[in-house]
């Protein structure tokens, strides 16, 4: 609810400046945005312990487990940037941030994915 509210208070801010000062109302945005991304990182971190506690009474290899907690990290980050860059006016470099983002995403999740189609062969009989 604090974040609806930040957010809400901020939106209307942001309105009411953008008239004037519209570089303003963009750096109030994008200060918002990250102090509120600055106050989940408690909870980012839980979350973090969580998985890798589950990962490690499951016995799953701790090595998939960090990356794929990388590729998540890498989607948030990558979607928060071309936000914040859409709000800017500059949709082409959000595009290519989106664009950098998967293309990092697909190629950490190369060596999974390579794991995962040698494991299925294993267990297929020749």
């Amino acid at each position: 609810m604090q974040i609806a509210g930040i957010a809400l208070i901020t939106t209307f801010l942001a309105l009411a400046i953008k008239e004037q000062k519209p570089s303003f109302a963009f750096l109030l945005v994008l200060f918002t945005g990250t102090g509120i991304f600055l106050f989940l990182v408690d909870q980012i971190q839980k979350i973090i312990m969580m998985i890798n506690t589950l990962a490690a009474n499951a016995h799953v290899n701790s090595l998939y487990v960090k990356t794929i907690l990388k590729i998540i990290g890498i989607a948030y980050i990558a979607e928060f940037t071309a936000h914040i860059s859409k709000d800017a006016g500059l949709g082409s470099l959000a595009a290519k941030v989106e664009l950098a983002g998967k293309i990092l995403i697909l190629a950490m999740a190369v060596p999974i994915l390579t794991v995962l189609i040698e494991t299925i062969l294993a267990m297929m009989p020749t």
